[in-house]
């Protein structure tokens, strides 16, 4: 298992902790829409106030500005802290610089203090050494507990990893904990669905899982490059056409006979909530028509193997979900996954969004908050983050 220092290694007590959180939650008109992620933050933050931190600075990214965008600022996120929090949260006039490092000074003893969002700075995703001194200056020690960016080698994650005494938070552990055992101990049978709209996307960890699984189960829009591959016709179905030779090296190697694609899908005459539609046999979709979700028959399949299966990794929904007509594939799946004894690990925006719109998220083992992060490690086995956070266990 990797090796790193979780918050209970530091000793916080009368000092300024510095945590890279995932705060990058939806905003609508203004309001945070899904605090989610602002929830799977607060343990970390509540256990360093509670062993006696004088200030636990926040940082997070919150979407993708170009610059300054005060549409984006963190000020309604601060406010959702301090509410779900119980505490009075503040906000810092910017990333770094002398007006932050002022207003984190002037804090009193047990504040908790949002930075601003740090896309705002050209230097975040450069890790720019400038940026990630100015973010050490702040605090006397580093928590990473943003999973969902550890994969990205940016300021606020590696580079001030790079210069203070770190390690991981609660969420950063129970997430790598989960990962760990998905890589190194699953229990038997091992199943991975996979879902979402591109191969490219997960063609790697296809290929870093395959070796590792008993049965990989193919859904969603990605499912149609593999039946290119096969050399059936698509209809109209989204298909990356320069992926197809390197899918079917996959189909054809080795491992491929573990891969299981649809037996039939829910095809509609065009990409839209209200199109005509129909069920008909995977390997037989008719021209001009466009596959949206799993069929019955593959979905009464997909759900026999994750029920038999001893452990499970879900990523990407079935079909267009958000659609009604659409989402009985990835709410079938869900329910199987929700109902295994096995351990389910469930990581991914969609997957995540379908198991809490169907009510279901308590029902997985491990409900990652890492979509791309997740992917990453599995398919490498580690990230520029954890890396940051093993040099200073191989250094203790």
């Amino acid at each position: 298992m990797t090796q790193f220092r979780r918050i209970t290694d530091l000793d916080v007590a009368g000092r300024s902790v510095l945590v890279r959180a995932d705060l990058n939650v939806p905003l609508v008109d203004g309001m945070v829409g899904d605090d989610y992620r602002i929830r799977s933050s607060l343990p970390t933050i509540e256990a360093l106030l509670a062993c006696g931190a004088s200030r636990v600075i926040v940082s997070s990214h919150l979407g993708r500005p170009k610059g300054v965008d005060p549409s984006l600022s963190m000020a309604p996120v601060a406010a959702r802290l301090g509410e779900l929090g119980g505490y009075p949260v503040t906000v810092a006039p910017g990333m770094a610089g002398p007006a932050t490092e002022a207003a984190v000074a002037a804090a009193p003893d047990g504040s908790v203090i949002v930075l601003e969002n740090t896309r705002f700075e050209a230097g975040e995703t450069a890790n720019d050494s400038g940026l990630a001194d100015g973010l050490a200056a702040l605090a006397d020690l580093f928590v990473l507990d943003a999973f969902g960016s550890a994969h990205r080698a940016h300021a606020s994650t590696v580079g001030v990893a790079e210069r203070l005494p770190s390690a991981a938070g609660l969420l950063m552990a129970a997430e790598l904990a989960a990962f760990d055992r998905l890589l190194n101990d699953p229990e038997r049978p091992f199943t991975v669905l996979l879902g979402g709209a591109k191969v490219s996307d997960k063609l790697g960890v296809m290929q870093a899982l395959l070796p590792k699984v008993d049965v990989m189960l193919i859904g969603g829009a990605m499912c149609f490059t593999l039946l290119a591959a096969e050399g059936y016709d698509i209809g109209d179905s989204l298909v990356e056409s320069d992926m197809i030779d390197e899918v079917r090296d996959v189909l054809d190697g080795e491992f491929g006979g573990r891969v299981s694609l649809p037996l039939d899908l829910v095809v509609g005459d065009d990409f839209s909530a209200e199109t005509a539609h129909q069920v008909v046999p995977a390997t037989a979709i008719p021209g001009g028509t466009i596959g949206l979700d799993i069929g019955p028959e593959t979905r009464d399949r997909f759900g026999a193997v994750i029920r038999g299966a001893d452990t499970v990794f879900w990523n990407g929904p079935m079909g267009v979900f958000e659609w009604e007509a659409f989402a009985e594939g990835t709410l079938a799946v869900a329910r199987s996954v929700a109902a295994s004894t096995g351990y389910t690990v469930a990581g991914g925006g969609d997957s995540v969004a379908a198991l809490r719109s169907f009510g279901m998220e308590d029902s997985v083992s491990h409900l990652s908050t890492g979509g791309g992060a997740g992917l990453e490690l599995l398919e490498s086995g580690t990230l520029p983050g954890v890396e940051a956070l093993e040099r200073w266990t191989n250094d203790a």
